[in-house]
């Protein structure tokens, strides 16, 4: 008799669980917002850009009914006092609920960061636990973020998608950009004493033109979307920018370089010899020199020699000394250009902060609420690069060296 009590109460315990589909979401209720583009109004109000996907035109390539065109993506936009009350006033205007679990980018206005900085955001995009803190975010550079979500983009239907695969295979390839998501943007806005990057992207061409399905008949699209730049951010408050070598160098001193091309001059000649980094390390240290505070930062480089445009004999080892040399001047130059421009801006975007908080705890401790604006813009920092060539392709010598030979 016990037995059967026991097994009873494990039967009604059981059924406890066995919830059924009380919290079931039917797909064709659901409007899945691929990326959020967030703007400040002339009235001070947030304006909320949605981009909806449209699952009947993405996986029929773009074709409605009766033959006409129609496009992947859909806008809902709305303004609100805050992020809350702008998506419940865009979800008026939506037959579905507004579902953010697969919002994977996050589009800052220029405007927004500036003036008021990412901080703020983060509060309303974090509690959400539907909304992902994986998501990547971007700010609009010299565009709005209503401008960017809107627009349409070749090849890969899903505007989003093309922001995020275009930040991921520029990092990969060309290291000007890096990838930053929400949940990092917060550790270094809560870090002490440490600035913020964050990739920017722009909408090259005519904000109108870019939302049409025409732009996308042309083979060369006039409108497009294309990485530009890092945001600096001071407290979540955008700053600055940086393109270019001082961009590159930031990204090197961070560890996060995957690829990059570096062209240095050789007999005269500028930029004669492209050299293709294939794997780097960066590693950064702190010490009391002289009785003055220093980072020390080591660069190790490997990479391949991808074209030469002067005669070279690579066969000689001298030579190729002095081309590994020449590149690791190269590459120490922009280290030293990305660290002027850090200090030039007072703001520790390059982490030597915590660098000096894990080595000296105390010492950072009483320095931390000063040190972006008195102590790391005098910060003494000591750079060393080792690079090395491990391949030349399918030549040893180059092209114009056996040209050069034949002619005598």
């Amino acid at each position: 008799m016990k037995r059967k009590g026991v097994f009873l109460l494990l039967i009604l315990t059981m059924t406890l669980f066995l919830t059924s589909c009380w919290s079931k979401k039917e797909l064709t209720d659901l409007a899945i917002v691929a990326a959020m583009g967030l703007d400040k109004t002339k009235d001070g109000r947030y304006h909320i850009t949605l981009q909806i996907i449209n699952p009947g035109n993405v996986a029929g390539g773009m074709q409605g009914g009766g033959g006409t065109q129609s496009p992947p993506i859909t806008i809902y936009s709305a303004s609100g006092n805050n992020i809350v009350e702008a998506s419940r006033r865009a979800s008026s205007r939506i037959s579905r609920r507004l579902y953010y679990a697969h919002t994977n980018l996050v589009v800052v206005g220029e405007k927004l960061a500036k003036e008021e900085g990412l901080g703020t955001l983060i509060d309303g995009l974090d509690r959400d636990p539907e909304f992902r803190n994986t998501s990547t975010i971007v700010i609009a550079n010299h565009s709005t973020a209503a401008d960017v979500v809107k627009t349409l983009t070749p090849v890969d239907k899903i505007p989003a998608n093309k922001i995020l695969k275009t930040l991921e295979f520029t990092q990969r390839k060309w290291g000007e950009n890096v990838k930053t998501s929400l949940q990092e943007v917060m550790a270094s806005i809560e870090s002490p004493g440490r600035g913020t990057v964050v990739s920017g992207f722009r909408l090259v061409g005519n904000p109108q033109q870019a939302q049409k399905l025409d732009n996308l008949q042309e083979s060369a699209p006039a409108e497009t979307l294309k990485a530009s730049g890092i945001a600096v951010l001071k407290q979540g408050k955008l700053i600055d920018w940086l393109y270019g070598k001082p961009a590159r160098g930031t990204v090197w001193i961070l560890n996060k370089i995957q690829g990059t091309d570096i062209n240095i001059n050789w007999k005269g000649k500028k930029e004669a010899i492209a050299y293709q980094t294939v794997r780097q390390k960066t590693s950064i240290s702190y010490q009391v020199k002289n009785g003055q505070p220093h980072i020390f930062v080591h660069t190790r480089v490997e990479g391949d020699l991808g074209e030469i445009d002067v005669p070279v004999d690579i066969t000689n080892p001298k030579l190729i000394k002095e081309i590994e040399q020449s590149i690791s001047k190269e590459i120490k130059k922009e280290l030293g250009t990305a660290v002027e421009r850090a200090q030039k801006n007072k703001t520790d975007i390059l982490g030597f902060g915590e660098v000096v908080h894990r080595f000296r705890p105390k010492q950072f401790k009483r320095v931390k609420q000063e040190w972006n604006d008195v102590y790391f813009p005098k910060l003494n920092v000591d750079m060393t690069v080792e690079a090395y060539v491990r391949r030349a392709g399918l030549r040893n010598k180059s092209f114009l060296s056996g040209l050069k030979e034949n002619q005598k």
